[in-house]
């Protein structure tokens, strides 16, 4: 059943899109990390991590209630990095900064691409729920930004 509807968040938010990007559906991130989803860039393949997924979930909502919410919200994020037309140029600024502080901003500006191309696909979520978790993405970038002025 769980898989037919993970599914059928893939088949809607890519038809969406018109995003031809591939989403593979695993289990669990292998080196024990919680990511949820990753965008790879060189095959143009989003993978999604199902476990870890829900488990970000439950930390941030103490309950498993909005993982289909939770989800949707994970890969539209993957689906922006996937169509964010600067990624490629971002990417290569990041191989030739100078200093953290430079990493930091552009790792910023490629977040925050994705979550506006991701909340152009969400009509009809939660919008409290998708808030809640762009807040607690972005939150670590801002934070080290933040530091490196201090």
């Amino acid at each position: 059943m769980q898989h037919r509807v993970i599914e059928s968040v893939v088949n809607e938010l890519l038809l969406r899109s018109c995003s031809l990007v591939k989403v593979k559906v695993e289990s669990t991130f292998p080196d024990g990390r919680l990511v949820g989803g990753k965008y790879h860039l060189g095959t143009h393949t989003i993978t999604l991590y199902i476990d870890e997924i829900k488990k970000q979930c439950e930390q941030l909502f103490s309950t498993n209630k909005y993982f289909i919410d939770y989800l949707s919200i994970v890969l539209a994020h993957e689906i922006g990095h996937a169509e964010d037309q600067q990624l490629g140029d971002l990417c290569d600024q990041l191989d030739e900064c100078r200093t953290q502080s430079e990493r930091d901003k552009i790792a910023l500006i490629i977040e925050e691409n994705a979550w506006r191309y991701a909340e152009s696909l969400l009509a009809g979520i939660n919008y409290s729920i998708f808030e809640e978790v762009i807040f607690h993405s972005l939150q670590p970038y801002r934070e080290k930004i933040k530091m490196n002025i201090a």
